[in-house]
């Protein structure tokens, strides 16, 4: 007898658990029940595309979804490179001289406010080279002589007064010459690290 009452019946099992339709359920595949709840990707709307790192879209729902192909790298490649996007030269030689691009921009800078004051000065062959389409851009905006010229070359070199003297006597000096403003004398490599130096100065 007491056998026959510690017996559990397969009726009396589904009348003690809850409706089934009264509260939703998740499948799983082959029966198993993971330890996590698996969140799948939204369906509507196709995913967009990335044309550069810098610009992945974040969606936090997209690394629960690991069957989807999607990963925590996937969602989180905006940090990858910290948010700068690059993009391709195409061809165009843009020396860097190992600084990033503000400060490339102010040393040629200083150094074409220079080259216009002195007439001549002495650096490494690289920033020479690279200097050289600056100088010829200055001057050729000094030849055109209009006042957004002038303010473009205001904006550029530092001083305001060579600035002045250059679109005043540019056309006594250049007027001739098409190009080629600049002249580059390699001279003896620095003492130190060896760095090949050269003089560029003006025609």
């Amino acid at each position: 007898m007491a056998s026959a009452s510690s017996t559990w019946n397969l009726s009396t099992l589904r009348a003690a658990l809850p409706s089934i339709n009264s509260t939703p359920s998740v499948c799983f595949p082959n029966g198993s029940s993971p330890s996590r709840v698996r969140l799948s990707r939204p369906k509507s709307g196709p995913r967009p595309l990335k044309s550069f790192v810098g610009l992945a879209p974040f969606h936090p729902l997209l690394s629960l979804s690991s069957d989807l192909g999607s990963s925590f790298d996937d969602c989180f490649t905006i940090i990858d490179n910290g948010g700068r996007v690059s993009a391709m030269r195409h061809g165009r030689k843009v020396p860097k001289l190992n600084r990033p691009p503000d400060q490339r921009k102010a040393l040629l800078r200083g150094l074409t406010t220079q080259l216009l004051k002195y007439g001549r000065i002495k650096t490494t062959r690289a920033r020479a080279s690279a200097l050289r389409k600056y100088i010829d851009k200055m001057i050729t905006l000094a030849k055109d002589g209009s006042l957004h010229k002038r303010r473009q070359a205001l904006g550029f070199i530092y001083e305001k007064q060579i600035v002045h003297a250059l679109f005043a006597e540019v056309d006594e000096r250049y007027g001739d010459r098409e190009g080629g403003y600049t002249r580059i004398i390699r001279t003896l490599p620095r003492r130190g690290d060896n760095a090949p130096m050269a003089y560029i100065e003006l025609v």
